[in-house]
């Protein structure tokens, strides 16, 4: 059976030490995040997931959803309960405003909490995850009428929202929809349409849902132009905040998947249910961005999930399976074999593992801290700056990130051998709940383009300039007889590779727009490597820092370094052999004319 224990000392190791919270106490939402108190919500935070929602993940993976006659869904055996147990508990509110009834938390915290909820259990987890961009799109785009009538429940957890943005003939191509708005002689509107894809569209954990609809109104502008957004609740909300009729939308059928079966992906039809625009009329790709953006950086934190439940699962199987003995010689003569931690193939696979979970882990929480200070900090550059960095790492994280999460969970199934292909062991189901990471949400080849298509040459190339900046500053300087002075060496030498790649689609990419669409994949996986690479020297620069002043767990901190230098060795020269291949165009790639992709 597979066990999970939420990682809080790297958690607090990074919130604390690389990230230090409580240096930003002058800011909003700030101010009560002390060391002693972020201790205490992470280390709380961590018991809850292990002890409440963990022990559902492999029984709701098996039972799954059930779909009614009436369309109704209910969610496995105990969700319910646990599901309460959260709310009451507050744990999704942690960083949502509390003018609104959440705890004012900063992301970071909210984004450690999350981790943790999925990994924990995944399926469970985008119950309430997935009311968090419906959240944001609402307090962003909202009427003072419907913030007031939604959101102080959503918040609160009483009532959970979904995004309906897919269609059976589209889905990254939204201007294509086909689900009409009909204006109303009261304000409202008729929604009359189909949905695809919906997580978390029909279930039972809460008394309503409420579902935010991209329809087209019928005098719109062809294409995304003429995409609005409307709310539209599962039960109609009287003014008084009171329930009233059932909403003429539901839930088709679910479907079959491959993985997070525990989670009822829906098809939703409208069938002119009632909704409210949100926001301008033929404005809801905006508002759309910003749902996409927040569900877009909970992926990445999935991608991250995964990996550690299987790596922590990985280590503890290597530490007991006995087979064959060390090369050099046996490890423990008393016994009739070693553990296979001797073996350097399985060492490669672990410390593949440890060093991706833990510099994703960095990144995804310097990326939550940005998310904060791009509306909180005082100084305007700084916003700025800060803005720049998530719109730029969001499709990093979500598109490396979910790649390399389903490399760590598959290498980990395979550390396993044949028992990680048995379900008992529980290895199989984070590889098909991994699986999902890379396509939903846009697929991981969405997120390349829109790195290399939209956000490098957005505002003249700012943003991946100030990367740019803080990568060189950061390995600007470093004595050469420091323990990190390789992995700054060779993270200059990435960038370098980085820089040159950026280089090479400003020259060749307008004349044929098929060498950036080429090399994108690969850009972003550069892109990926530095960052990652940026976190570990950071890292390493903490952790040598605390050895020296004596302070702390120093095998903590050792192990830091030594994981820091095996990013350094094994990763980072992989960016020199992905810029060559960007470098290669899109000759090769598209001269076969589509027949001879037929059968021979």
């Amino acid at each position: 059976m597979p066990a999970y224990t939420a990682p809080a000392r790297d958690a607090r190791f990074i919130v604390n030490e690389l990230l230090d919270l409580e240096a930003y106490a002058d800011l909003p939402g700030f101010e009560a995040a002390s060391a002693d108190l972020v201790d205490t919500l992470i280390e709380e935070a961590g018991k809850f997931t292990a002890e409440v929602m963990f022990p559902l993940n492999q029984s709701g993976d098996a039972q799954g959803c059930t779909r009614h006659e009436d369309g109704s869904v209910s969610t496995p055996d105990g969700f319910r309960a646990a599901y309460n147990q959260l709310r009451e508990a507050g744990w999704a509110a942690i960083a949502k405003p509390a003018e609104l009834g959440g705890q004012g938390m900063p992301h970071v915290l909210g984004f450690v909490v999350e981790e943790f909820m999925s990994s924990a259990n995944q399926a469970f987890a985008m119950y309430p995850g997935l009311t968090n961009g419906a959240v944001s799109a609402l307090i962003a785009k909202g009427s003072d009428e419907q913030k007031a009538l939604y959101l102080p429940r959503m918040i609160a957890g009483e009532w959970l929202g979904t995004m309906n943005l897919t269609e059976p003939h589209c889905g990254t191509d939204l201007g294509l929809i086909r689900t009409r708005a009909i204006p109303q002689g009261d304000g409202s509107h008729a929604i009359t349409g189909t949905k695809i894809f919906i997580s978390a569209g029909e279930h039972d954990l809460t008394e309503n849902i409420i579902h935010l609809v991209l329809a087209k109104l019928p005098d719109a502008p062809e294409g995304s132009k003429g995409i609005s957004l409307f709310v539209v609740p599962k039960v109609l909300v009287n003014a008084d905040g009171s329930l009233g009729e059932r909403n003429a939308v539901s839930c088709g059928s679910t479907e079959e998947k491959m993985g997070i079966h525990a989670n009822a992906t829906c098809v939703m039809n409208y069938d002119g249910a009632k909704g409210w625009l949100v926001g301008e009329e033929n404005k809801g790709l905006a508002a759309m961005f910003i749902m996409m953006n927040e569900a877009r950086l909970g992926v990445g934190i999935q991608g991250l999930s995964q990996a550690e439940v299987a790596y922590q699962n990985a280590v503890a199987y290597a530490r007991e399976r006995r087979q064959g003995r060390a090369l050099t010689g046996p490890a423990e003569p008393g016994q009739p074999a070693d553990p296979i931690l001797v073996h350097p193939d399985v060492r490669r696979m672990l410390m593949d593992a440890k060093a991706l979970t833990e510099g994703l882990r960095a990144l995804i929480l310097f990326c939550a801290l940005q998310v904060d200070l791009s509306h909180k900090a005082a100084d305007e550059k700084q916003r700025q700056i800060a803005d720049d960095l998530v719109g730029l790492l969001t499709p990093v994280i979500k598109g490396y990130g979910t790649d390399k999460g389903y490399d760590v969970a598959t290498s980990m199934q395979q550390v396993f051998g044949g028992h990680g292909y048995i379900r008992e062991w529980g290895m199989e189901q984070y590889v098909r709940d991994a699986r999902i990471a890379m396509i939903y949400e846009g697929t991981n080849g969405i997120q390349a383009m829109d790195l290399c298509g939209r956000k490098l040459a957005q505002n003249g190339g700012r943003a991946i300039q100030a990367f740019f900046r803080l990568v060189d500053d950061e390995c600007a300087g470093i004595a050469d007889d420091a323990p990190y002075a390789d992995l700054a060496a060779r993270l200059a030498k990435a960038n370098g590779e980085l820089k040159a790649a950026t280089m090479w689609f400003m020259q060749n990419a307008m004349a044929n727009p098929n060498n950036l669409g080429a090399g994108a994949h690969h850009y972003m996986h550069i892109a990926g490597i530095v960052a990652l690479g940026l976190m570990w020297l950071r890292m390493a620069r903490v952790a040598q820092d605390r050895l020296a002043a004596g302070e702390g767990d120093r095998a903590f901190y050792e192990a830091k370094l030594v994981t820091a230098r095996y990013f350094a060795e094994r990763f980072t020269p992989d960016a020199g052999a992905l810029r060559r291949k960007i470098e290669t165009g899109s000759e090769a790639m598209m001269a076969l004319p589509p027949e001879a992709f037929g059968r021979a």
